[in-house]
């Protein structure tokens, strides 16, 4: 998994339910943009709010309609339930699985250890490891992913930190074989010159081809492209994903024309004042016109 990776939104209809043909427009507007893998299940997708039925359906539909890799997110609190998804995963034909930290309970680094590597013991597909601590108050050291790189079906990481200096040691302290994804779109040229392989980028939900452009970029060589363009993704990024999350996500997507349907419960559609101001953004991006 290297390159532009997409947490893509999992659509609902006006009933709260998945929006199948909506899902696989979806999936086909973004691999047809250029992206390398898409993640269904992530925490773009609402993965939270779906249960692990329809985790597996998502995964199932995205896996069947993209031409692309695909790494879902499997991760839950527990490691029954998480193994659980994994299987699920399987069945719906996913290439790897993206498992989060456990949260809710506080765990140690050595309890984190001890975890993973007893899900990739049994998992069948590789595991990337996701380290996400806004959402779980729970963080990966960066000597803990080391130890876990060392594990033959442990196979990379998708760090959400946002802390560049965090992710360059991570980079330093595992070996090439093992693929680090940066998790924030405005960091994603500085994470890209300081080694990483690429990133999962709730933003190329929005505009895959600047964030696709910015991988381009670096990967010839380009920086001061590639640092321009991520001028334009990093205000992009905190406008819509950091201060309106989903619920601007995808009134950004419905307003560039993809159909990215409703969210669910208890997230709210966003105001019409903070519409605007989106649609002001997204106007005023020029990469994306």
């Amino acid at each position: 998994m290297r390159g532009t990776g997409v947490p893509i939104t999992t659509p609902f209809d006006s009933s709260g339910d998945i929006h199948e043909t909506k899902l696989v427009d979806v999936a086909d507007w973004l691999t047809e943009s250029g992206v390398d893998f898409l993640v269904p299940t992530g925490s773009t997708s609402e993965a939270e709010l779906l249960t692990a039925e329809e985790r597996h359906q998502v995964t199932k539909i995205v896996a069947e309609t993209s031409s692309v890799p695909v790494l879902a997110g499997a991760g839950h609190p527990g490691r029954k339930e998480t193994l659980q998804q994994i299987s699920k995963a399987v069945s719906a034909g996913a290439d790897a699985v993206l498992i989060v930290t456990p949260f809710y309970y506080e765990h140690s680094q050595s309890d984190l250890i001890t975890y993973y590597r007893s899900i990739a013991d049994a998992s069948s597909l590789p595991v990337y490891l996701y380290n996400v601590p806004v959402y779980t108050d729970t963080s990966l050291t960066p000597s803990t992913v080391q130890t876990l790189s060392n594990h033959r079906n442990i196979h990379g990481i998708k760090d959400s930190s946002g802390d560049l200096q965090q992710l360059k040691r991570i980079i330093t302290l595992t070996n090439d074989s093992f693929d680090v994804l940066v998790g924030s779109g405005g960091i994603y040229a500085d994470a890209l010159l300081n080694g990483a392989d690429g990133g999962i980028l709730a933003l190329a939900n929005i505009a895959p081809e600047l964030t696709t452009a910015i991988y381009t970029a670096v990967s010839n060589d380009n920086v001061q492209k590639a640092i321009g363009l991520n001028r334009q993704a990093a205000a992009l990024n905190h406008a819509i994903t950091r201060q309106h999350g989903v619920a601007g996500l995808k009134h950004a997507m419905q307003y560039r024309g993809i159909d990215a349907g409703g969210i669910r419960s208890p997230h709210t559609s966003v105001t019409e004042r903070d519409g605007k101001e989106i649609q002001d953004i997204l106007d005023q991006t020029p990469m994306i016109k």
